[in-house]
């Protein structure tokens, strides 16, 4: 079997509304988003041929998705008042609202469901949300 990785990074800032310690509080991260696909058989013709799949539209896939993330607030829905919302807004923050608690576990779901979505079949997606903790995500 043969397997390929890339990885991505993007920083934004979260909170985990609920929670209590001082991940609660709005705070930053260094994410770094690694994939990993899987293939027992190599293209056989082509310009892609003796590669499972070319780097380039790998890395390009999962750079896409994590772009979307960089420099934003990212927060649960719910877990901010309309008024805070609306005042972030009008001073001109970026913020991304998700339907789930952003942590790095669900990060790492979404990642994997979105890729497959576009095509890209991973194997799992690792989430880094500090150089030493990660959350991995993979389908069996």
């Amino acid at each position: 079997m043969y397997k390929l990785k890339t990885n991505a990074s993007f920083d934004s800032a979260h909170f985990l509304a609920g929670y209590h310690g001082k991940c609660a509080n709005i705070h930053g991260h260094h994410w770094v988003v690694e994939v990993t696909i899987s293939g027992d058989e190599l293209q056989e013709t082509g310009t892609q041929r003796g590669m499972l799949i070319d780097f380039g539209d790998m890395k390009k896939a999962v750079r896409a998705l994590t772009d979307i993330y960089d420099h934003a607030l990212i927060y649960e829905s719910g877990s901010l008042r309309i008024k805070t919302v609306d005042a972030l807004l009008e001073e001109g923050f970026r913020l991304i609202e998700i339907p789930y608690r952003p942590t790095a576990e669900n990060f790492a779901r979404m990642f994997f469901q979105k890729l497959k979505e576009q095509g890209l079949h991973a194997e799992s997606v690792t989430v880094y949300e500090t150089p030493d903790n990660c959350a991995v995500y993979e389908e069996k």
